[in-house]
């Protein structure tokens, strides 16, 4: 009897149940919220980080008025006609990669290249441009330029998409491999190519001349908007209404199923990489024969990286991308105005465009999951 007087009451509770202790909290994926719940998400945070934004330059630049970092983010890009252009312009380029990006993000091909796509079509535009400006006539020039560009992207893009298909290698890595190739490729063709010996920077192709420079529709910065807002249209009606635009969507949800209905895998994932290779190209052809006049290892600006986060925070809508294209773009000029008028590093620009997007990658998240805490302690049989 002393014995069972020391059985601790735990031991001794009816039906053996015991106590088990949950984690504090977990996560749960939501259903999908209403489309404007998960804009007002959006716009929290994005508040919230122009917030931050404001407080940390006010911390770091002497006598700063919050309010003028907001309005110099504003003047930034709408200060003056001319920045609204660029603005634009910079819009169009950043949406041309997204869409090209987008076919092959929404196959679940991972293509992390479109650096160097955009390196190499703008490379062999230069090409044509120095070493066919003076033999053809401008308008057969410009097609040559184009023609190169497209085949240019599409067999950069072609070459993973070969190995992905026929031996199921890593597409991010190749893909992000190839990137370096193009650099050294466009580095190694500056130099051959430079101005003036030991500068390794090729100026502005035909300055006098203008031999391949694309012709301008009302001011420089049009062609490339009108260009990329019909590409988009194209690109919306691909992917919704068309054939290849289905088969992308079911090879993205299950290859399996996509096989047993009949859809040869293989060549889907190459004629897309083919595609989405092209539109970078067209996005090189852009930037040099209309924008730049010139080519370097950072033509590209990044916007092979950027443009991934266009298209996934549209959910890789083409139409919903002109929206989350001007997001970044907006944030970005704002930024570089702010360090700017204040006389920060040149670096500050991109910490604050740091913050900006860590706030809405991280949106994303309570858009898609809940946490869930633990309230009590549950008893389990």
């Amino acid at each position: 009897m002393a014995l069972l007087n020391k059985i601790p009451k735990e031991n001794s509770a009816a039906e053996g149940q015991k106590r088990v202790k949950e984690p504090l909290f977990h996560i749960v994926k939501r259903d999908a919220p209403v489309w404007y719940k998960a804009w007002l998400i959006r716009a929290a945070a994005i508040v919230l980080a122009l917030l931050l934004c404001a407080v940390v330059t006010v911390l770091l630049a002497r006598n700063v008025n919050p309010l003028d970092v907001f309005k110099a983010m504003i003047s930034g890009n709408f200060g003056t006609v001319r920045r609204i252009w660029v603005m634009l312009q910079s819009l169009s380029i950043l949406l041309c990669v997204s869409l090209a990006l987008t076919p092959a993000f929404k196959m679940r091909f991972w293509n992390i290249g479109g650096e160097g796509q955009i390196l190499i079509g703008g490379l062999a535009t230069a090409a044509c441009m120095k070493l066919l400006g003076a033999k053809m006539p401008p308008v057969l020039l410009i097609f040559v330029m184009l023609a190169a560009s497209i085949a240019a992207g599409a067999i950069w893009a072609l070459i993973p998409a070969v190995f992905k298909a026929q031996w199921n290698t890593n597409e991010t890595l190749f893909t992000l491999m190839m990137n370096y190739v193009a650099i050294q490729i466009v580095s190694y063709f500056t130099m051959v190519w430079e101005a003036h010996k030991g500068s390794a920077n090729i100026g502005i192709i035909n300055s006098k001349t203008h031999y391949g420079w694309l012709p301008q529709i009302g001011n420089e910065y049009l062609l490339s908007i009108i260009v990329v807002l019909a590409l988009t249209v194209a690109m919306y009606i691909y992917l919704r209404y068309s054939k290849h635009g289905y088969e992308i969507s079911v090879v993205g949800e299950s290859q399996n199923t996509a096989r047993y209905i009949g859809i040869n895998v293989k060549k889907v994932i190459i004629r897309t990489m083919i595609l989405s290779g092209a539109l970078c190209g067209i996005a090189g052809f852009l930037l040099v024969g209309s924008i730049d006049h010139t080519i370097t290892p950072t033509s590209s600006n990044n916007r092979g990286f950027t443009a991934i986060m266009v298209s996934w925070l549209a959910k890789f809508n083409p139409l919903m991308m002109l929206l989350t294209s001007f997001l970044i773009v907006f944030l970005e000029c704002g930024a570089k105005e702010i360090t700017t008028k204040f006389s920060l590093d040149k670096s500050f620009s991109d910490i604050l465009t740091g913050i900006i997007l860590f706030f809405i990658i991280g949106c994303e998240f309570f858009i898609n999951y809940q946490i869930k805490f633990r309230h009590s302690q549950k008893e389990v049989a």
